[in-house]
């Protein structure tokens, strides 16, 4: 789609479509203003989407703008309420508690939404102070930057303000306010706060609306509920297959974290593996391990059937409940074996692949070995000259467990066809050199508190092209160090 170049904040084309929706769907005010905001960094392929002229991004206008301190007369910003099963228990009522939606604005792909994250506080604000702290909104701009990077569906990040006045946290911190981009915010506990409260009209309403706006393609089926669910499902399935296939942990999967688009949305206690362990937990604050990396597919179906329970009464039968949701587990299941072949550099299929996958993955979680280097440097590997493979082997404490996987690998692309350099290439294509590792935002976010907002670009940077090597930046994809392992991030990360 071409656009016309947005050269001035103040000429942002903002529509309100949400709005038009009843208005029980939402709170309409105004962001509450923060004192002396300033930028602390903004993604110029983000404003790309919406055409918007990065020159812009110094300016008071744009700051101002997504701070929340200046409004155009013609946007009128709302707050979205929504519920939601948080940690498997229904939470009740929730909403945007700091979030303020501007409106939305034309893209290259169509409508895209601006929200201001840590705007103030509004009606779903439960007693909070409706406000992100710096550390939180860095790494949610830089994770949804490098997700988008990595080609897994994201909200986007447009820039992050800041400014020095506080709240409290565990101890006093600093303000700031992250601009996300989505085409949707509407999430599962939309949908399950209709049903929920019985409020049957009110559902069809946000459904028809989901379905006009996003899924018009549901509208000529003969059950356009049916269809919607079906669709959600395994964009859901293909999404989460994404966030296994490069050791992404969400940390929270709350059903009012989960995008009705198949975005990963909302970034908390995110973290990317280390070191391979199917049970690692990324939030600390999930002392019973429902959102490990192992369980994101098992607990990613349930929130669908935990949408498809709120759409039942429309869909209008259990059975085609049930048949839209039964597309999950064979949607992840060929999206993964795709995207491991893809990781193993296999051009083709043979029959003793999926047990050459499992002891791949036995032998990386007796190691503990990195999960983002062992792929990177697996493309490295040369099929004919074992001795070369001392980069990969040394990650393995074990060797002798390495080295036979190593054969029957090698045995394997005996099968293939491609040489050595053309399958380095495919892998160095899907397999990460960087990715956002915990210590490396630890390190921009402590540089950022001080002032210095320079490590936060340059993580940017490097995160745009993660599968590109780079090399004045290799130690960006080291093996992280060992206070990294301290590291603790929780839902107030």
């Amino acid at each position: 789609m071409t656009l016309p170049k947005q050269t001035r904040t103040s000429t942002l084309d903002i529509a309100h479509h949400f709005a038009d929706l009843p208005d029980a769907f939402f709170t309409h005010l105004m962001p509450t203003p923060l004192a002396k905001p300033y930028l602390v960094c903004a993604s110029a392929s983000a404003a790309a989407l919406i055409n918007f002229d990065p020159a812009e991004f110094t300016t008071t206008d744009f700051i101002d703008t997504f701070t929340g301190n200046r409004i155009a007369d013609a946007v009128t910003p709302l707050a979205a309420v929504y519920s939601g099963h948080q940690f498997g228990v229904w939470a009740g009522q929730l909403g945007d508690g700091r979030a303020i939606l501007l409106g939305d604005v034309p893209s290259t792909t169509g409508r895209m939404e601006l929200q201001l994250k840590g705007a103030g506080p509004t009606p779903y604000s439960r007693g909070g102070d409706g406000r992100a702290v710096l550390r939180s909104s860095i790494r949610e701009f830089l994770c949804s930057e490098a997700m988008a990077g990595l080609g897994i569906p994201t909200t986007r990040a447009l820039c992050v303000t800041g400014s020095n006045q506080l709240v409290m946290r565990e101890a006093p911190e600093t303000t700031a306010v992250t601009t996300r981009m989505a085409p949707s915010f509407i999430r599962f506990g939309s949908f399950e706060h209709w049903y929920q409260n019985d409020q049957p009209a009110l559902l069809r309403a946000l459904a028809d609306h989901v379905i006009d706006v996003h899924y018009p393609e549901a509208r000529s089926d003969a059950n356009p509920y049916a269809a919607l669910l079906t669709s959600v499902t395994r964009r859901t399935a293909q999404m989460v297959a994404h966030w296994q296939a490069v050791g992404f942990m969400h940390g929270v999967m709350n059903t009012d974290n989960m995008s009705i688009l198949g975005l990963t949305l909302d970034y908390g206690p995110f973290g990317f593996m280390d070191g391979f362990d199917p049970s690692h937990i990324c939030n600390h604050t999930d002392q019973q391990g429902r959102y490990a990396y192992a369980r994101q597919p098992q607990i990613a179906h349930w929130n669908c059937y935990a949408l498809g329970q709120a759409l039942l009464p429309l869909i209008g039968t259990v059975e085609e409940t049930e048949a839209a949701l039964a597309n999950f587990k064979p949607d992840y299941d060929s999206m993964m074996a795709a995207l491991l072949q893809a990781k193993l550099g296999l051009a083709s299929v043979q029959p003793d692949d999926t047990a050459l996958v499992d002891s791949l993955f036995a032998i990386l979680q007796a190691g503990r070995v990195d999960f983002t280097l062992f792929f990177r440097r697996l493309g490295e590997l040369q099929r004919d000259r074992p001795e070369s493979d001392a980069p990969l082997r040394d990650l393995f404490i074990e060797r002798a467990a390495f080295d036979a996987w190593a054969t029957a690998y090698r045995q394997r692309l005996q099968h293939e066809t491609r040489g050595d350099t053309e399958r380095r290439l495919a892998m160095h294509a899907v397999n990460p050199k960087y990715v956002l590792r915990n210590h490396l935002a630890q390190v921009a976010i402590e540089k950022a508190q001080s002032g210095d907002y320079s490590e936060v670009a340059r993580l940017l940077a490097i995160l745009e092209k993660p599968f590109d090597d780079q090399p004045e930046f290799d130690n960006y994809a080291a093996l992280p160090p060992d206070w990294a392992s301290q590291l603790e991030v929780s839902c107030s990360s």
